[in-house]
C-alpha cells in the first residue's frame, strides 16, 4: 500500500513539473525570438516597386520581378534578423538581372522552415531556380540545395557555408567580408569541400556580417572598412554574373 502511494505521488510531481517545464520552455522560447535585429528605414524604401523592378509581397515573401524572365534567387534572411533588411541587396540583384524572392521565415529563423523553397518553386514559373541566404540562412538554403538537388541549379551563400554536400553539377556563389566577427571562419573552411569544385568565393575586402543586410550593427561582428552599399555592389555583381541570362 505505501509503495501504491509513493508512486502516485511521483506522478502527481510529475504530472505538475511537465507542464510546468513546457510553459518555460515556451515562455524561454518567445523572450528569444521576440529580441532581433530590425530593418532600418531606409531599407524599406526598396520594397517600393518602380518601372525597373515591381515588388509584390505574399504570404511567403516578396517578389522583386526585375527584366529577368528565366531565373529566381530564393534568399533566406540571417537568423533573428528581419526579412525587409535584405530588400536592397534583393531589389539590386532584381537590377542587375536576377530576379529575388526574399522569403518570410518562422520567427524569423530559417532553421524553422528549410524547406520554404519549395512553396517558391510551387508558386512561381521559372527555368532556373537559385537558392541563397545570410549566416543561418544561407546555411539552411544550402541544406535545401543538398537535399533536393534537382530543384535548383545554384546555391548564394552570404557569410554562411553548406554542411552537407552539395550536387558537383550546382553553381555556387560564396562571399564574405574580412572584418566578419560572427562568421566562424573555422567551420566556413572545414565545409569548403562540400561545395562543387570551381565555385566562385569573393572575399570582401573590409567587408563585415552586417553589410549584407541593413539591420545596423550585429554584436560581435568587427567594425565594416568600407561601405554598407560598396559590399552590396560587390556582391550583387558576383551573383547576377554568375546567374543571369
Amino acid at each position: 500500500m505505501a509503495n501504491k502511494q509513493i508512486k502516485r505521488k511521483k506522478l502527481h510531481v510529475i504530472g505538475i513539473l511537465i507542464p510546468a517545464v513546457v510553459v518555460v520552455l515556451t515562455a524561454a522560447f518567445f523572450i528569444y525570438t521576440g529580441v532581433y535585429y530590425k530593418a532600418a528605414p531606409d531599407a524599406l524604401s526598396a520594397l517600393l516597386g518602380d518601372d525597373t523592378v515591381a515588388v509584390s509581397e505574399t504570404v511567403d515573401g516578396w517578389l522583386f520581378d526585375g527584366p529577368s524572365d528565366d531565373v529566381l534567387l530564393i534568399f533566406y534572411g540571417g537568423g533573428k534578423v528581419e526579412e525587409e533588411a535584405y530588400a536592397p541587396l534583393m531589389r539590386e540583384i532584381a537590377e542587375g538581372g536576377v530576379d529575388t524572392y526574399l522569403v518570410k521565415m518562422p520567427f524569423r529563423l530559417a532553421v524553422l522552415d528549410s524547406g520554404k523553397a519549395d512553396k517558391v518553386i510551387a508558386s512561381t514559373s521559372y527555368d532556373r531556380y537559385i537558392v541563397g541566404g545570410h549566416s543561418l540562412g544561407g546555411s539552411m538554403a544550402a541544406y535545401f540545395a543538398a537535399n533536393e538537388p534537382n530543384k535548383v541549379d545554384g546555391v548564394v551563400l552570404c557569410a554562411a557555408y553548406a554542411t552537407e554536400k552539395l550536387d558537383g553539377r550546382l553553381k555556387v556563389v560564396s562571399a564574405y567580408g574580412t572584418q566578419d566577427g560572427v562568421l566562424d571562419f573555422k567551420n566556413y573552411e572545414d565545409n569548403k569541400p562540400n561545395l562543387p569544385a570551381g565555385f566562385t568565393e569573393l572575399v570582401i575586402d573590409g567587408g563585415n556580417h552586417s553589410g549584407f543586410g541593413c539591420y545596423g550593427f550585429q554584436k560581435g561582428d568587427g567594425e565594416a572598412q568600407i561601405e554598407q552599399s560598396a559590399q552590396r555592389a560587390l556582391t550583387v555583381s558576383a551573383v547576377t554574373e554568375a546567374f543571369k541570362e
